[in-house]
């Protein structure tokens, strides 16, 4: 990727709604500053914070999930992770996980 490339990419997931607070605050560092420091913050932050499949559907299938999401909503992303697990997928499917999984695999790029 390029470095446009991925700085879209980057964009795209501070405006994913499924952003979690940490991981857009050092997204945004990194698109202001654009420095070695801010790169290595943001791949920090991608590691602790980009999800795999198993990890989320584990999170669904839990009390916690359905709590969070409501029975039905926790049932119908599940059904929905383990769809997107037997096409192959291995990270979660919301909009910031996708986004944060690419710019991780391409964080030479930063």
């Amino acid at each position: 990727m390029t470095k446009q490339e991925i700085i879209a990419k980057v964009n795209k997931l501070i405006a994913a709604p499924s952003c979690n607070a940490n991981l857009k605050a050092a997204a945004e560092e990194y698109v202001k500053v654009q420095d070695k420091k801010s790169a290595e913050a943001l791949v920090k932050s991608l590691e602790e914070n980009v999800c795999s499949l198993d990890e989320v559907l584990g999170f669904f299938e839990s009390e916690a999930g359905k709590k969070f999401f409501g029975a039905e909503k926790a049932a119908e992303m599940a059904k929905l992770g383990h769809e997107k697990k037997s096409q192959g997928e291995k990270f979660c499917f919301c909009p910031a996980c996708q986004a944060g999984h690419v710019i991780y695999e391409n964080k030479e790029a930063l």
